[in-house]
């Protein structure tokens, strides 16, 4: 063909434009030539580094799961504080006005149940001390009237009527020496000091102020020569052998919360020291306010280092919810994400990312990503995302 051709070109007068034209031809040729060559080679095989094949030694090292409903309990932490239990505290004050005249304890002093912790005088328990001595002076007036009108009336020298009339008298005395004696009694005065009354007839114008149980003074607030009314808090006695643990758990989370769970209770100023214990209460109400609940737990507290309005840190355990579950050592965290291995053939495991919820007990809810039934690399998925990544570096 190419012999044919140049002999055409040899019978024309453009025998230049003839060789160039060839050479251009010759060219296109060895191109169309390469091109084929190179579509005739196979396409590269493209490999998913998210799928591992475990070699007999990775299965070794590998434990499997099943993706199945568990019991979970979430944790809560809420802040609180120590307080006094208030089934074991007393907000003593006086029963009688008066002025103090003597103070006999100090602030954080250990009291026990009836000691004197302050003394005062008062006119107004004097004076009703005087209307006992007078009711016990009736009394034997009266019981002398009624003496001698039974022996008047078994010489006809009064009527049956009068003995009668003296007889109720003697009775509204009898009543009034009781309620003089009960008043005493209400204003503070203990019976060994009214039957000294009554046996002297002398009157005691001070008053003791004393503790209604045994415990640690915690707040005092009275002075030398004040004068206190009854209705004044002057001493707070509380035994601190056991206090409250209270905490305010969110409107929002307090479903999940019953009676008699237990709770760790962490103490930052005694270094996050932890107590245990369980919850005793949890609120019927919402605090407008905060919008929360108030639930507590008593802590035994027989060495005194549980402070009142000590900051604390309640964990609280929820009541068990049953949600889907994995073991938490199946979980791979890369990136801010989390990950696992699910089976998709024998030995044969793909890289997914999934959605957690809390942990509880060595294992974590799943929210989404998986589904029940699922088997997934439990023990062992360290060892699996290793031998992916160096995979990805091949």
């Amino acid at each position: 063909m190419f012999a044919q051709y140049f002999r055409m070109n040899e019978s024309t007068s453009n025998h230049t434009s003839g060789r160039s034209f060839v050479l251009s031809l010759l060219l296109a040729c060895m191109l169309v030539g390469c091109g084929s060559k190179e579509e005739a080679q196979p396409a590269k095989e493209v490999v998913d580094t998210n799928i591992v094949d475990l070699t007999p030694e990775l299965q070794a090292q590998v434990k499997l799961a099943t993706v199945a409903v568990s019991d979970i309990r979430e944790l809560l932490r809420v802040p609180g504080s120590i307080q006094v239990d208030e089934q074991r505290v007393a907000r003593i004050g006086a029963s009688v006005t008066g002025r103090i005249t003597d103070i006999d304890v100090i602030l954080g002093q250990e009291v026990k149940e009836g000691q004197v912790l302050a003394r005062l005088n008062s006119t107004e328990l004097a004076q009703h001390q005087l209307l006992y001595i007078k009711a016990l002076q009736q009394i034997d007036l009266q019981t002398k009237a009624v003496e001698r009108a039974r022996l008047l009336l078994e010489s006809d020298v009064i009527s049956a009527a009068e003995l009668q009339r003296r007889e109720a008298e003697l009775s509204a005395a009898q009543a009034d020496l009781s309620a003089a004696r009960d008043q005493l009694t209400v204003l503070g005065m203990a019976p060994a000091s009214i039957a000294r009354i009554k046996k002297s007839g002398d009157l005691l114008s001070f008053s003791n102020v004393s503790s209604r149980l045994a415990g640690t003074v915690i707040s005092r607030k009275v002075n030398l020569g004040q004068v206190v009314q009854p209705a004044e808090e002057l001493f707070i006695v509380a035994d601190l052998s056991h206090v409250w643990a209270v905490a305010e758990v969110p409107e929002q989370q307090a479903e999940l919360i019953e009676e008699d769970e237990e709770v760790t209770i962490e103490i930052p100023a005694l270094s996050n020291k932890q107590f245990t214990g369980k919850l005793i209460y949890v609120g019927d109400i919402v605090n407008p306010q905060t919008r929360t609940v108030m639930v507590r737990t008593d802590l035994a507290n027989s060495n005194h280092s549980l402070k009142p309005d000590m900051l604390v840190s309640m964990v609280v355990r929820s009541s068990p919810t049953p949600r889907l579950a994995i073991p938490l050592q199946s979980v791979v965290r890369e990136d801010d994400r989390d990950y696992v291995f699910v089976q998709i053939a024998p030995n044969k495991y793909r890289l997914r990312e999934v959605t957690l919820g809390p942990q509880y007990d060595g294992v974590v809810a799943v929210a989404s990503g998986l589904s029940e039934g699922e088997v997934v690399v439990g023990e062992g998925a360290f060892h699996v995302n290793n031998e992916r990544k160096r995979k990805e570096l091949e």
